[in-house]
């Protein structure tokens, strides 16, 4: 069994038991359990069920392995040719660790 949740805006395949980089959760604390009630689709075995735009009752329950995971860095280099102008810059996302617990469907 599986959901498709909406989570800050962002749309994941959500099983029990699976691990989730989402996008920084502000007031997120470790070992904190959070529910997600956005959920758009679910699959139990075969029979899909579509929301329109939600599935009433279904929610997901997941707890926060770690608040504050940096992503890879990500290098930005801009250019002009014989112009003489140069840009480098670089940027890591702040991402959010989850633990699915528990799919309510």
């Amino acid at each position: 069994m599986y959901v498709i949740v909406e989570i800050n805006g962002q749309q994941f395949k959500a099983e029990e038991g699976k691990k989730l980089f989402v996008h920084h959760i502000k007031d997120a604390e470790a070992q904190q359990t959070v529910e997600f009630e956005k959920v758009l689709l679910v699959d139990n075995n075969g029979s899909v069920t579509v929301g329109a735009p939600t599935v009433d009752g279904a929610k997901v329950v997941a707890e926060v392995v770690c608040p504050l995971v940096k992503g890879d860095k990500v290098f930005v280099f801009h250019k002009r040719r014989r112009k003489g102008y140069r840009k480098f810059n670089g940027h890591r996302q702040q991402f959010t660790e989850l633990t699915i617990k528990q799919v309510i469907a």
